[in-house]
């Protein structure tokens, strides 16, 4: 099951004093028989952290309303949008192999500092954890496990960009690296961004759509949310 790696929501639980998640409703994109989509809140753990003050989690609010719930994948803490949940073991099973298979297409969106030039382009770096530094990632060309990323400009102006991220891997804080591996650290960034880059009230990435199979027949379905910024 792709669970992704340690502290694969980006906080551990010496950091417990700095969570405080937001008190908004559950947002449900879509629900059926097999698969539940919602829109996470930034600043919300996907799943509960050590200790009982990182217990409030997005999965632990939907197991309130939906008791068989069951999860696929996650989000890091500050990173906002889609993600699915599976409603039978048949179809946590199945989300779960398109997931390691990379079957499945998800799309972000970012605003990172200064201008990104080309208009599009591909990062295809090696992460490690930095262990000294855990939770940050780092890139190591020698012991990094193979990551790749797809990018595209939308606008630009000489302080910032939006840009849209495919990730064609699934590490750990593969998208806030490779962005700052470009010169370009993703805005509102608390690990990886210094300055008046990092001084936003959030981090300025958005899971925007995710692609996948149906695991009741394998129709293709897409599922949207915009960027909330």
């Amino acid at each position: 099951m792709p669970l992704d790696r340690p502290y694969p929501c980006g906080y551990t639980a010496d950091m417990s004093d700095m969570y405080s998640p937001p008190d908004s409703p559950l947002e449900v994109i879509h629900e059926d028989h097999e698969i539940l989509i919602v829109n996470k809140p930034a600043g919300l753990l996907s799943v509960p952290g050590k200790g009982p003050l990182l217990a409030d989690c997005l999965m632990s609010r939907i197991l309130a309303a939906y008791p068989q719930a069951l999860l696929v994948h996650r989000l890091d803490r500050d990173t906002s949008g889609i993600m699915v949940f599976a409603l039978t073991p048949h179809a946590q099973r199945h989300l779960g192999l398109q997931f390691e298979k990379r079957y499945t297409k998800k799309t972000y969106i970012a605003r990172v500092s200064g201008r990104l030039e080309p208009k599009k382009g591909k990062v295809d770096l090696p992460l490690i954890v930095d262990w000294p530094n855990r939770p940050k990632q780092m890139v190591d060309h020698e012991n990094g496990k193979p990551a790749q990323t797809d990018w595209n400009v939308l606008r630009a102006s000489d302080t910032e960009s939006r840009v849209r991220l495919m990730p064609r891997t699934g590490r750990t804080h593969q998208l806030r690296v490779h962005m700052l591996a470009l010169g370009h650290p993703i805005l509102g960034d608390p690990f990886y961004a210094d300055g008046p880059a990092r001084e936003y009230d959030r981090l300025m990435l958005h899971s925007e759509e995710l692609r996948l199979r149906h695991p009741d027949g394998g129709e293709g379905k897409r599922f949207y949310v915009k960027a909330p910024f």
